[in-house]
């Protein structure tokens, strides 16, 4: 089993400071532009029997043909879960990893055999506590390991997962159970977007919410979450007891195992001034809601496939096995 810190120092002189109001962008493959698309009705069930004809797909307002289409696409899922063990989170690190590793073993036990998850928990400092494996045995044995300490470095957590997860195949989604915090993070929350957009990731927070009321609560971490799910056509997760956490595992199985597969190869939109290209996917029924990535990067991204070609990083120090 391999480990290494994540803990990570900004070279300042290399930064160049995001914009808050930056839009939520994405990376074209190639030519053909990938869309993973959720469907539910107005009750909040998923609706996984619509056809290629039900769906429009606009590139910078500019309608689009459907080339390729699946409903409750086959296509592989590569999952990093991430386990916030900060001492915020500790006396619920229990039922936490038991939630955890239910999850895991009903998603490999069904789907694709080329379905893989890697497990990672950070604290003040990210561990790779196992790379992507379909091993459920593998994994479950990591989640053992699993212990908590000081410090809550999220944004660093998805970063660098985001990174790891970016040249992989198939369907890339990010998965964190965490209560909302971030304390020691070298990356900002827009950096920390940026890496998951470039990596075509769907975000899926966790928040574990011992507190019903606002004081006490890290409302802002919630909301950042729920920002970053939003723009990676995700969603956030409330639960606040174990049988909760239960269901927003299943919820976020259900979806994986209904979502829809559109893709296009960009024709008759006007060469834009920046290389984000707004996306919008509607659906012909207005009692129906979709929920999907809303930009990418075209072919004039010049930064060669990472989230800032002007951002390096390097390990501080590193945890020992």
């Amino acid at each position: 089993m391999s480990r290494w810190l994540a803990k990570y120092s900004l070279l300042a002189a290399a930064c160049t400071a995001l914009s808050a109001q930056q839009p939520t962008v994405f990376r074209a493959n190639v030519n053909l532009v990938h869309v993973i698309a959720t469907v539910k009705n107005q009750s909040g069930q998923l609706v996984g029997a619509l056809q290629k004809s039900d769906f429009e797909v606009f590139d910078n307002g500019v309608r689009q043909e459907i080339a390729v289409f699946e409903r409750q696409t086959g296509q592989p899922v590569s999952i990093s879960l991430l386990i916030d063990t900060s001492g915020s989170t500790a006396k619920d690190l229990k039922y936490e990893i038991d939630s955890a590793a239910r999850f895991l073993h009903a998603l490999l036990s069904e789907g694709n055999p080329a379905d893989a998850v890697a497990l990672y928990s950070f604290d003040y400092q990210v561990t790779e506590v196992r790379s992507f494996t379909h091993n459920y045995a593998s994994l479950e044995a990591a989640l053992k390991l699993v212990h908590g300490s000081g410090g809550t470095s999220l944004y660093d957590a998805i970063y660098l997962t985001a990174r790891a997860l970016e040249p992989r195949q198939g369907r890339k989604v990010i998965v964190i159970v965490t209560d909302g915090g971030n304390t020691t993070s070298s990356v900002d929350i827009q950096k920390a977007l940026k890496a998951a957009q470039f990596a075509d990731a769907v975000m899926y927070p966790v928040v574990d919410v011992p507190i019903t009321n606002d004081a006490g609560r890290n409302t802002g971490g919630e909301n950042a979450l729920t920002f970053m799910a939003r723009g990676t056509g995700g969603r956030t997760f409330f639960p606040s007891a174990a049988k909760e956490l239960d269901k927003a595992f299943a919820d976020i199985i259900s979806e994986l195992r209904t979502q829809y597969f559109l893709g296009f190869y960009p024709h008759g939109v006007p060469p834009p001034k920046s290389p984000f290209h707004s996306l919008e996917v509607r659906v012909d029924s207005p009692d129906l809601r979709v929920s999907a990535r809303n930009g990418y990067y075209g072919e004039s991204e010049t930064s060669g496939g990472s989230p800032d070609a002007s951002i390096a990083v390097a390990p501080t120090r590193k945890k020992k096995p």
